[in-house]
């Protein structure tokens, strides 16, 4: 693989400053962005006040931990735009995420906050190893998801070539690939693979593409398939950290020099790691659950956001700012399939809606080679239901996950009584994936 490693003139000074400038600015913005909160969003004045807790109450960079956390219910319950610190006719733009109830969860922007969203991913393709005027193909989905629009604009800040491809027909892709002599590449790691099978069927060598870099996000993924896709592709394949509801993609990177976690801008973004049961604030090096506060958005200040990604926090190396390990799993039960974040209420949803499919159903994780696959285990309400009819209800329930959740799965409808029903609190989930 080439020395993609950037030139040190290149980088932003904030990069490579000192901990305790890096400190004196977060602090500085950080007493902004609570009062900006504060003064501007209904929800944030009464839960600092049901804290006890003011703004003016922040004198040091620990003190952040007396301030209440924020969850993503609280982005519903003020659906849809009841978390904007700015009036309405000042956001420029806006995303939204689906939720488990119907209500997606809505985040906005004003110009300011894309020109910093724009900044961060530009510095993020920059730490990859992607330069000024190289050709960049970005397979993240474009719109309301944040992954194909927040890289189209790092990449044309960066002063890049995009090649705007969005998700799906991957004969295309491969095709734009070797036609327009793409160097970097954005997409989830598991699509990868199948951009790679496609090299693979069209008969060409993956390690003679132009590819050099691929930025994988979306998705938790692991070194074993960073192995895979390097040797394949003999390119460097680097990790980007983002969510909506802080800012997109561009939160957090890899630095291709290293590739030994992600360094977190710092400038932008605080992050925490708390207990993920008592919400304790835990040490730089123990593994809890990932918490930020934005520093500088206007439109949407999100004050100590629960990500209920699992990580921890370590030192910068190649950067001043610290880096958060690999994210391989979530405290909650959000499952991810192959970049899409599924819920066991989404697909309760759709089973509902399926007349002649009982309450019950299972989802059966597993690995199908290197990708993530998922049986919907269902039943019928009727026990003489014929296995023909059993074989329509489950093509009909597969439809809808597929049109409405936007994922492929296999189902699987029984008699009535074959789900397995359990004490309490159902257990919706069965993880039989081999990790890696």
């Amino acid at each position: 693989m080439k020395d993609l490693t950037p030139e040190k003139s290149t980088l932003d000074p904030i990069e490579t400053a000192s901990r305790d400038e890096i400190a004196a600015l977060q602090l500085k913005r950080l007493k902004w962005s609570l009062a900006h909160a504060y003064e501007n969003v209904p929800h944030y004045r009464k839960a600092f006040d049901d804290a006890g807790v003011h703004p003016d109450d922040l004198k040091d960079l620990s003190d952040l931990s007396k301030f209440p956390f924020t969850v993503k219910d609280d982005l519903r319950k003020n659906y849809p735009f009841g978390m904007f610190a700015v009036p309405r006719d000042q956001v420029n733009r806006i995303h939204a995420s689906s939720g488990t109830t119907g209500k997606p969860t809505v985040v906005g922007y004003t110009r300011n906050d894309l020109d910093m969203w724009a900044d961060v991913v530009a510095r993020s393709l920059r730490a990859s190893g992607t330069r000024p005027g190289d050709v960049v193909h970005v397979a993240y989905g474009y719109g309301l998801f944040t992954g194909g629009l927040g890289a189209h604009a790092g990449a044309e800040r960066l002063g890049c070539t995009v090649v705007p491809v969005s998700g799906g027909m991957t004969p295309r892709q491969v095709a734009l690939i070797e036609d327009f002599q793409a160097t970097t590449i954005l997409v989830t790691p598991s699509y990868m693979l199948n951009i790679l099978e496609e090299y693979n069927k069209c008969g060409l060598d993956p390690r003679q593409s132009p590819l050099q870099v691929g930025v994988f996000g979306a998705e938790p993924w692991t070194n074993a398939m960073r192995t895979q896709i390097e040797d394949a592709f003999d390119m460097h394949a680097v990790d980007i950290y983002g969510l909506s509801e802080v800012i997109g993609p561009g939160v957090a990177n890899e630095c291709v020099e290293t590739k030994d976690g992600l360094h977190i801008w710092e400038d932008h973004f605080y992050p925490e790691i708390v207990d993920p049961e008592t919400g304790e604030v835990l040490p730089d090096g123990e593994k809890g659950e990932l918490v930020f506060t934005s520093l500088t958005k206007e439109a949407l200040p999100i004050i100590r956001y629960r990500t209920r990604d699992l990580t921890r926090l370590l030192p910068g190396t190649v950067r001043s700012m610290r880096r958060m390990e690999k994210v391989t799993g979530r405290s909650d039960d959000m499952i991810i399939l192959r970049g899409v974040n599924v819920f066991p209420t989404q697909i309760e949803e759709q089973l509902l809606a399926v007349a002649g499919l009982a309450p019950h159903f299972q989802l059966e994780l597993s690995n199908d080679g290197r990708m993530d696959a998922m049986m919907v285990h269902a039943e019928t309400i009727d026990e003489g239901t014929s296995a023909a009819h059993r074989a329509a209800l489950s093509d009909m329930l597969r439809s809808r996950i597929k049109d409405v959740i936007g994922i492929s799965c296999t189902v699987r409808v029984d008699r009535a009584g074959s789900v397995a029903r359990s004490q309490g609190k159902a257990a919706r989930i069965v993880d039989n994936r081999q990790k890696g």
